[in-house]
């Protein structure tokens, strides 16, 4: 019992350890938008096939919101009538945008982080694009309430129990997913400072592990040096005389350890729609995300694309609801990569090819620089436990031990000894 009381407290003191003493700077304001806006929206037209396709699923029912279920479609239903709404300004959408918004609070509860990662990305999307702040006032202060808590909440499994901790520790698709969500999510509540944490630990991700390398990786086989493990392998790379520059080894090594051909798995797809969308809510608020790690996300859609044409039986290429992961990616790098139209909804996020088709918003693929962070620079190295209110410094500083942590220490060490009395004690 004394060991399982001494291990999360040492986690404690660890990440408290390293939190900086330093003062926020002053908040800077978002930019509006967590994924498009109604003004966007307005300039796109009400025809074509990723238009038609688009209301059709907006004029669906959107049936049961959940967020404890990996199969829902209602989270993409929801995000269809946002858009139309937004382009067409029928009330019906927005009271059926409303509903969803309501229904969905609390349906998290007994679920796993991975169902929640991948589903609440499009709430949060859909209340900001029927504006829900004027739609109804008191509907979004208990939206906000619920969004504000449901990042730290607790869930399933043990070992990446919140929606936070899963981003900061599974390099994989349920950390892409995780992020994408926490990133919304930040934006909404207009919390720059874990959006400033968020952003260091996405940069870590694309391979920047001076930014952040606090990830938990499995087997490690795919990694071009796996001393040095990253989510994307870095520029070159080469393993047994075979290119995987691009490569996604926390996602390949679930299909079968390093082998070529690879054994088939969805998982590399799956982790970039996760990554895609941080990349994009980034880009919207002034990050240059796309260009981080050397334009991974595009160095590892090229990577399976070649492996498609490569092993074209292997279900490497792009297709159903990965579909709109290219027309996100030529908008952002000006490429030509292989697109279909109408595109099925991904796991949170579809209809790229209505809001960035041809006649869609073309904006350049970075910007000039990465925002003032609101407070000192995001976590380095191991994740914190339990972090992202956005009360708290978003930094981790190594070896820096402050106040704070000197009384967390002294608080962790009484309630320690106060519950080595007690039968039953768990922490």
């Amino acid at each position: 019992m004394r060991r399982r009381l001494l291990a999360p407290a040492a986690a404690v003191l660890a990440a408290a350890a390293a939190w900086p003493g330093t003062a926020a700077a002053a908040p800077r304001p978002m930019r509006a938008g967590v994924w498009t806006t109604p003004a966007e929206l307005r300039a796109l037209p009400e025809r074509g096939p990723a238009w038609t396709a688009l209301k059709r699923v907006a004029d669906e029912p959107i049936g049961t919101p959940h967020l404890n279920g990996k199969n829902s479609s209602a989270d993409t239903h929801t995000l269809a009538a946002a858009l139309v709404y937004a382009r067409t300004a029928d009330p019906g959408y927005a009271t059926k945008v409303r509903t969803a918004l309501m229904a969905v609070i609390g349906s998290e509860r007994g679920g796993r982080t991975l169902a929640l990662a991948r589903g609440l990305q499009a709430y949060v999307i859909a209340a900001d694009l029927v504006d829900l702040h004027r739609l109804d006032p008191a509907a979004d202060q208990a939206f906000r309430t619920w969004l504000a808590a449901v990042r730290t909440e607790r869930l399933r499994p043990a070992d990446t129990p919140t929606l936070i901790a899963t981003h900061e520790i599974r390099p994989n698709n349920w950390g892409t997913h995780a992020g994408a969500s926490r990133m919304a999510a930040d934006v909404y509540l207009g919390d720059t400072t874990d959006l400033a944490r968020a952003a260091k630990v996405f940069k870590g991700w694309l391979g920047d592990r001076a930014a952040y390398h606090g990830f938990k990786y499995g087997p490690r086989s795919w990694q071009a040096d796996p001393t040095r493990p990253v989510a994307i392998n870095p520029p070159g790379a080469v393993l047994h005389g075979h290119p995987v520059d691009g490569a996604l080894p926390d996602d390949l090594r679930r299909g079968c350890g390093f082998q070529f051909p690879p054994c088939p798995t969805g998982y590399p797809w799956e982790a970039m729609q996760g990554a895609v969308v941080q990349a994009e809510i980034l880009h919207r608020q002034g990050y240059d995300a796309y260009d981080w790690g050397h334009q991974a996300l595009l160095r590892a859609t090229r990577f399976l694309l070649a492996l498609d044409r490569r092993y074209p039986t292997g279900g490497w290429g792009i297709s159903g609801d990965d579909t709109w992961i290219p027309w996100l990616l030529n908008a952002r790098y000006h490429t030509h990569l292989p697109t279909t139209s109408p595109t099925q909804p991904g796991k949170g996020i579809g209809f790229t090819d209505w809001t960035l088709g041809p006649t869609g918003r073309r904006v350049t693929g970075s910007t000039a620089g990465t925002p003032t962070p609101t407070t000192t620079p995001p976590p380095s190295g191991s994740p914190a436990s339990d972090p992202g209110r956005s009360s708290s410094p978003s930094a981790t500083l190594p070896g820096e031990l402050g106040i704070g942590a000197l009384v967390l220490a002294a608080a962790l060490t009484a309630v320690l000894a106060r519950r080595r009395g007690q039968r039953h004690a768990r922490p």
